[in-house]
């Protein structure tokens, strides 16, 4: 049974039983962020809930290669 609080269908659907959570915990949060938005791209039922959760994991992307590129370090401001 799913639990969508604690344990949502989206993030423990994994073959292997593995949440995404366990997976995702050592990442950094907006590589974590993006993981978590392309794993669950899709399991929602609606296309346009996947395109939106497609664009949200682009941005926490585009924001790691812009750091990158000018050696910035991200800061809770720059993740809003």
């Amino acid at each position: 049974m799913s639990d969508p609080v604690n344990h949502p269908s989206h993030y423990t659907d994994n073959p292997k039983g593995i949440e995404l959570i366990d997976m995702i915990g050592h990442l950094s949060f907006p590589k974590g962020a993006a993981i978590k938005y392309i794993y669950r791209a899709g399991k929602k039922g609606s296309p346009d809930k996947e395109l939106e959760d497609l664009k949200k994991a682009r941005w926490f992307v585009d924001h790691m290669i812009e750091a990158l590129e000018t050696k910035a370090l991200p800061t809770p401001d720059t993740l809003r």
